[in-house]
């Protein structure tokens, strides 16, 4: 359902959260709507014309534009946390968001608080339906509205940096639209096939759609394919390529497997300014790949930028208050101390696969029992595929469609698992009904593994930590559970 606009509404004053939620809600949101329109419906016409009546004020901070399939949410992460140690006010845009709509827009590691979000929507909310009526391209989407508002936040608070994520793809993403310091792109899967293209090649192409001409472009470990593309590409832009296959090099340094839920890698990276003692606070090996590729960027920036001086005495601080939730998360349970939960908003079968060999090597346990639960538009049949790697840990899986309203029915979740030949443990209502279950079903040395969406990730941790969810309904309305 999209917003009817009515021509010079009144909003009141203050804007409270919740309505500004039901108003950008209400907007065509395309990360919720089962019915998202094909690539070439996607333009950036209309989040240039947002941006004008703004004062275009995104290209008045410098930017640091990161892409990829899996990782750039995390190198983002790094990046941001790396720049702000320096003593650097940084403005963070990423998506989508865990449990609240703030977490899209950050200083630093801190949300936007819901008065200045409210605040924000308050403020565009005449520009959204100016545009949407009479700027000729159609109504805005509830993700440009963000975006927007993270760049006029980004602004008003004046930022020294703007670290942002791109939402899907690159070369039609609303993000699109900046004028980079410097570019990054993280490591390519299969992932939106629909919309992106089937093939590594293609969605490369997309990927390499940020890179600008002349600014350089980090670019991590790629598949080859992937590779040859995004080399073509910045070629042809002029635009200097710094390969951190290349040029880095990162050893990891743990003893072994770990049998606590605390969670963190210490690993020595060589870069061309010197060799660095770092320790992450993030499971998974590919956090390795991750923090060498947000090491490159910053070392870029610093050669670039006067006002920027990059410290390698305290790149390993920064390095090591990074924030980042529900990517090979271990959470204990205040019940039960000796449980052990890992939550992992892996989404496509590379991201699952990559996830699932870190969890074997990391951690010691005798069997696994999966919560999982996945999204349209995502190859589940091919996910759930890939617990074959792990089958003779595998307890059996437990299959719960989250609140997400993309969410697989639990019985197109079970006929999967099934012809996969794994064991179903059963078919939950919902995520929390899953979680009661795998509780049961788990013994004393064993891991309750919840993975498939970010959306199933979030919902355990709502119920591990005791989190309110953001309740959406209908797309146009909205209620937060408090």
């Amino acid at each position: 359902m999209s917003k009817v606009f009515h021509k010079d509404s009144v909003l009141e004053d203050p804007l409270p959260y919740s309505s500004a939620l039901e108003l950008l809600m209400g907007l065509a949101d395309f990360e919720r709507s089962k019915h998202s329109p094909g690539h070439s419906s996607f333009h950036l016409e209309r989040i240039n014309l947002l941006m004008r009546h703004l004062d275009e004020v995104h290209h008045r901070i410098p930017t640091i534009h990161i892409a990829g399939t899996k990782g750039k949410g995390s190198t983002c992460a790094m990046v941001t946390s790396i720049l702000s140690e320096h003593g650097k006010k940084v403005g963070f845009f990423s998506s989508p968001h865990l449990h609240s709509a703030v977490e899209r827009i950050r200083i630093g590691s801190e949300p936007i608080s819901q008065e200045d979000f409210a605040g924000l929507v308050r403020e565009i909310w005449p520009i959204v339906e100016d545009v949407s009526l009479r700027g000729g391209y159609g109504g805005v989407t509830t993700f440009e509205a963000m975006t927007c508002m993270g760049f006029r936040h980004f602004y008003n608070v004046n930022a020294d940096f703007q670290v942002i994520e791109v939402g899907m793809g690159g070369r039609l993403d609303a993000t699109n639209i900046v004028s980079p310091k410097i570019t990054a792109i993280t490591s390519i899967s299969l992932d939106h096939v629909g919309t992106l293209g089937d093939t590594i090649g293609k969605i490369a192409v997309e990927k390499a759609g940020i890179i600008k001409r002349g600014i350089p472009v980090v670019l991590a470990p790629q598949p080859a394919e992937a590779r040859e593309v995004i080399y073509r590409i910045a070629n042809n832009l002029e635009s200097p390529v710094i390969d951190v296959e290349e040029n880095y090099s990162w050893k990891d340094l743990k003893s072994g497997r770990q049998d606590t839920v605390v969670s963190s890698q210490e690993f020595v990276l060589a870069s061309p300014q010197g060799e660095y003692n770092l320790k992450v606070p993030l499971a998974g090996d590919y956090q390795l790949e991750n923090a060498a590729t947000a090491i490159a960027v910053a070392e870029a920036l610093s050669a670039m930028d006067d006002d920027f001086t990059f410290n390698t005495n305290i790149v390993g601080t920064g390095l090591g208050k990074v924030q980042w939730k529900a990517r090979m998360e271990v959470l204990g349970d205040k019940n039960d101390t000796s449980l052990r939960i890992v939550v992992d908003g892996a989404h496509n079968p590379y991201s699952l696969e990559r996830m699932l060999r870190s969890l074997g090597s990391e951690f010691h346990y005798d069997r696994v029992v999966v919560i999982f639960g996945g999204l349209s538009g995502h190859n589940i049949y091919e996910m759930v595929g890939s617990f074959n790697q792990m089958k003779e840990d595998l307890a059996g899986i437990i299959v719960a469609p989250s609140r997400h309203p993309k969410s697989a029915s639990g019985n197109e979740l079970a006929k999967m698992v099934l012809d996969h030949k794994f064991n179903l443990i059963g078919v939950s209502q919902n995520v929390s009904s899953a979680l009661r279950e795998a509780k049961r079903l788990v013994g004393p040395n064993d891991i309750i593994l919840g993975t498939g969406s970010l959306s199933v990730a979030a919902e355990i941790r709502e119920d591990i930590l005791g989190i309110a969810p953001e309740i959406y309904s209908n797309f146009d309305a909205v209620k937060t559970v408090n």
